[in-house]
């Protein structure tokens, strides 16, 4: 067998044999403890405190306040001094929303507005909450300390329905209201009610209503009606404030605003009326003398007020403000007028 004969020199030039590929490396076993579930006291942090809880839901507390409820993060009461210092906080603290609301809602006018429009709302209390509230109480200190020009004596006798003699306080001149000698307080009622005229609609209903409601004011000097009047003003102040609302918007028309915003500036404002009427009325208790003074001020002072905080919240010019101002003052005149009669009809009518 003849065999071929390779040039001289290929065997230089000749591939090398593939060499193997690399192995793969391969992981190193985890150990028992990774694959292998742990109790979770095991894993837990030995001396680890356990998470504050919200003492009113339970939720984990981790700063002053739970953010699940509200509620703050205080110890509990375990002593009268304890106690106390704890109300003198809440009344005291220089984060009381009370307080804070309070001033600002006296000293700066439209304030409270500006800031419920910007959102900043959580320093402050509600606004219906602080409207609700200083109206309540008011009205309740206005019925309380209401007063009266005469006084009411009533006599039982042996036999017969009790009879009552309005006596005139020392000082008052007589006037045909008086009662007559030997008169009672319910035929003098009668005798004051009877002269009532009406020839329009629903005249019958209209008379039976009213007389009704005039004998039941004689007789008791108008006690009953003053207290119907004024539990009923509150409720009017509800339909009062919401058109108030409405005509601002129309004065407002441009730059276009919610409707909610002129409410909500009625509803400081008013609010802001309640307290300073309230805060006038006590000091002129106090000081009886500078009553007069305190009527003054307060006048100008709710003038200056309400122009102050339109400026604040519209943020326009002085002049056009004042003009404003003026319109919504009439409006406020005449729809305020009408209101307090409505309101004194309903109340005389519900008797």
């Amino acid at each position: 067998m003849s065999t071929v004969a390779r040039p001289a020199g290929s065997a230089a030039h000749e591939a090398p044999p593939p060499a193997p590929p690399p192995a793969t490396p391969t992981a190193a076993a985890p150990p028992p403890s990774v694959l292998t579930p742990q109790p979770l006291a095991a894993t837990a942090m030995v001396g680890a405190p356990p998470p504050v809880r919200c003492e009113n839901c339970a939720a984990p507390v981790s700063g002053r306040y739970c953010a699940a409820c509200g509620q703050r993060r205080e110890p509990p009461v375990h002593s009268l001094w304890h106690f106390m210092q704890v109300a003198a906080e809440d009344l005291t603290h220089a984060d009381s929303r009370l307080w804070r609301t309070l001033a600002a809602l006296l000293l700066k006018p439209g304030y409270l507005t500006q800031e419920f429009l910007a959102g900043h709302r959580a320093r402050y209390l509600p606004p219906l909450r602080l409207y609700l509230v200083l109206s309540v109480v008011f009205f309740l200190y206005a019925s309380a300390t209401h007063n009266q020009s005469r006084l009411l004596q009533i006599s039982v006798p042996d036999h017969g329905p009790p009879a009552a003699a309005m006596t005139p306080l020392a000082g008052e001149r007589s006037s045909p209201l008086d009662p007559r000698p030997g008169e009672s307080a319910q035929q003098r009622a009668e005798r004051i009610c009877d002269n009532a005229r009406y020839q329009g609609p629903w005249r019958e209903l209209v008379l039976s209503t009213g007389h009704r409601a005039c004998v039941r004011a004689v007789v008791d000097n108008g006690r009953a009606l003053r207290e119907a009047f004024l539990h009923n003003v509150p409720r009017a102040m509800f339909v009062f404030l919401p058109v108030l609302a409405a005509v601002m918007m129309l004065m407002y028309w441009r730059p276009r605003r919610y409707y909610v915003e002129h409410l909500l500036l009625f509803v400081h404002n008013h609010a802001f009326a309640f307290l300073l009427l309230l805060l006038a009325a006590l000091v002129s208790a106090l000081l009886p003398a500078a009553a007069g003074w305190i009527d003054l001020s307060v006048a100008l002072y709710v003038a200056w007020y309400a122009y102050r905080s339109m400026r604040v919240v519209y943020g326009q010019s002085r002049r056009l403000t004042l003009s404003k101002l003026a319109v919504l003052a009439f409006f406020y005149v005449v729809s305020g007028s009408l209101m307090l009669a409505i309101t004194s009809i309903y109340s005389a009518l519900t008797l």
